[in-house]
């Protein structure tokens, strides 16, 4: 298994957590058995789920600049048309993907093209699922123009246990289609506006994936 970059000081911190702490109970409880082995596996346990969090699995992306790929894992909780106020200022329809905690957390360019706007907003850490999540949470705005000019925009937004967004492109940037834009700890959200008339391939509730799930097709 592939660990991504950015999981490489989480494990570190787990492992020397895992092993301060195993030395305390072998010091401060060495006849303790049945209590040690407890402690073992749930150690074990920690372990594994740290290194699946951040496992970094190899996928084969399929390039189409009519195709907007899913910007990450999870499952689709908002499929609505809103009015995006920050830079497109014009209505959108908005899919929002929610990604749990075993989901991968890599978050990947859903267009080709050009980053013309990006900023990082810190915030509050409401639960990904609250209403207000995407205008008051920590986040980051990304909006990508391609070829035809068509403008993607698409948002990282913190949650309740992710405390920290990770971004690797800036305004200016020439990006391809699934490459990694960035990466979410502990599970959130991703918001991508799409222009209207686009054709929507997902419904509400639908299982997707990053890189991998078209979900939208857009107008030529």
């Amino acid at each position: 298994m592939t660990i991504h970059k950015e999981g490489y000081t989480s494990i570190a911190l787990c492992i020397l957590f895992i092993m301060v702490l195993n030395a305390i109970i072998q010091l401060y409880f060495p006849g303790a058995t049945a209590f040690k082995w407890i402690i073992y596996i749930l150690s074990f346990a920690l372990f594994v789920i740290i290194l699946q969090f951040f496992r970094s699995p190899a996928i084969q992306i399929n390039m189409d600049e009519k195709m907007v790929l899913c910007p990450a894992d999870g499952k689709v909780v908002v499929i609505e048309e809103v009015e995006e106020t920050e830079f497109l200022k014009d209505k959108r329809i908005q899919i929002s993907v929610f990604m749990s905690p075993v989901n991968v957390h890599i978050n990947r360019n859903p267009i080709s093209g050009v980053v013309k706007f990006f900023k990082y907003h810190p915030g509050k850490f409401l639960v990904a699922w609250h209403p207000k999540s995407s205008t008051e949470n920590e986040r980051t705005t990304i909006a990508i123009e391609n070829s035809n000019g068509t403008t993607v925009l698409f948002r990282q937004i913190a949650g309740a246990l992710a405390r920290r967004i990770v971004w690797y492109v800036k305004e200016g940037d020439v990006v391809e289609q699934g490459q990694q834009f960035g990466f979410i700890k502990f599970g959130s959200r991703v918001d991508i506006f799409l222009p209207l008339g686009t054709k929507i391939n997902v419904g509400l509730d639908e299982v997707v994936k990053g890189g991998k799930t078209v979900l939208a097709e857009l107008k030529a």
